[in-house]
């Protein structure tokens, strides 16, 4: 039994617990394909064989000392062009929960990692199911480096690694505390749509915390490196970048950050 009492109206109030598993993100997909699945169910396992990112890359943890979680919305609000805000929303949460306890800065590398300074605390995979023009039901995976301290990329962290406490942090603590927050942002880009001026706040949020924002750097798109400025996001996702012959769009997997 994995017991957390999270304060909120929906998320986290219903957990499925599995010591190990395939990956958490399949887990609540075959909850909504068999129509076992209530808005906010939370999927947690402490061992997850075949995590994924983004980029299909392999999401590796040790047992027991990470969080490897996935939960369910039904953003039924947002049309399908609209899901990045889900990104952004869901990306603020996780920010909002850590800053805290990290007495630092962190940022949101685009399109879903979260960092600190150069390094990777961990990222957020979201699958969606679009039904007419809109979204029926969301998936948001959140992998999360807490108690690791040693790894086998260079760019990879843990807030153990940087912000050490005696005895570690918590697991279930920290999941509560990321659930009341990710619900927060939820709610705020859920309430009063377009109109509210709720989306605008978000997007200043994002922004502010966007990696690399109204930065100088190098990047490389269809094998070519060239220098631009992340000026940034629209509304269906893409990363807005100031390079010299002007400004460029880039969808996922279209552009690749250089260090």
């Amino acid at each position: 039994m994995y017991k957390i009492y999270p304060k909120t109206l929906f998320i986290g109030q219903k957990v499925q617990y599995l010591p190990s598993c395939h990956s958490t993100n399949d887990e609540a997909a075959d909850l909504i394909a068999n129509a076992l699945v209530e808005e906010g169910i939370v999927v947690v396992t402490d061992h997850q064989t075949a995590g994924r990112g983004q980029r299909g890359n392999q999401w590796d943890a040790e047992p027991g000392q990470n969080l490897t979680f996935s939960l369910v919305v039904r953003p039924v609000f947002l049309a399908a062009a609209e899901q990045f805000w889900l990104n952004m929303a869901v990306s603020l949460g996780i920010i909002d929960a850590l800053e805290p306890l990290a007495g630092a800065e962190l940022h949101i590398k685009w399109p879903n990692d979260i960092y600190i300074d150069n390094q990777k605390l961990g990222g957020l995979l979201i699958e969606n199911t679009v039904q007419g023009y809109t979204l029926a039901w969301s998936v948001i995976g959140i992998g999360l480096n807490v108690n690791q301290t040693t790894f086998a990329h260079p760019a990879a962290t843990s807030l153990q690694a940087r912000f050490p406490l005696p005895t570690g942090y918590d697991l279930r603590e920290l999941l509560t505390t990321i659930l009341e927050s990710i619900e927060r942002r939820y709610l705020q880009l859920r309430t009063g749509g377009r109109a509210s001026g709720n989306r605008d706040t978000i997007r200043a949020s994002y922004l502010q915390r966007l990696f690399r924002y109204q930065e100088e750097h190098f990047f490389r798109a269809e094998g070519t490196l060239f220098k631009g400025i992340i000026i940034g996001v629209d509304d269906t996702g893409r990363l807005a970048i100031q390079a010299k012959a002007g400004v460029r769009y880039f969808g996922f997997k279209e552009v690749e950050f250089m260090v």
